[in-house]
């Protein structure tokens, strides 16, 4: 078990992160809290020394996806929608352009990871597909195709 000064350091350097990959995954912000709160406190509970920051940042990374995706599987999440999806089929408004925001949440699951961690954490092909788990062309492969998707839903030639 980790000390607690340890364990309000890596919240600070990382809480923002590991809220985003939360947001990007679950759209949600009280099931974000939730999955936020439980990275933390397997961290806590996982007393294997890291090799670097790196290391504990990819570490939390990893442990931040499996999470929302645990969640995501749940029993509870399979048959429940939640209320804003009601409203917005409920109101018919006129389409907006969408933002990049929204955009990047409407990929295919397959393309957010490696785009979010290519183009907001910053990490090489490489270094994705060792999170991920799967070869280094993959993720050129995953990057080139989101980048395509990304490309048709905002209508231009390419991300600013």
């Amino acid at each position: 078990m980790r000390s607690e000064q340890e364990a309000k350091r890596v919240v600070e350097l990382y809480a923002d992160m590991v809220r985003r990959i939360c947001l990007l995954h679950l759209k949600n912000h009280a099931d974000t809290e939730d999955v936020l709160q439980e990275v933390f406190l397997k961290y806590i509970l996982h007393s294997v020394a890291f090799e670097s920051e790196e290391h504990e940042k990819a570490w939390l990374i990893r442990v931040t996806i499996n999470a929302c995706k645990d969640l995501k599987k749940s029993l509870f999440r399979r048959y429940t929608v939640p209320l804003d999806v009601l409203s917005q089929e409920a109101a018919s408004v006129m389409p907006v352009q969408l933002g990049v925001l929204e955009a990047v949440l409407s990929l295919p699951q397959k393309y957010k990871d490696p785009i979010y961690l290519h183009y907001y954490e910053g990490y090489t092909a490489r270094e994705i597909g060792e999170m991920l788990h799967k070869k280094e062309n993959t993720v050129y492969s995953l990057l080139s195709r989101g980048r395509e998707l990304l490309k048709q839903k905002l209508g231009g030639d390419g991300i600013a």
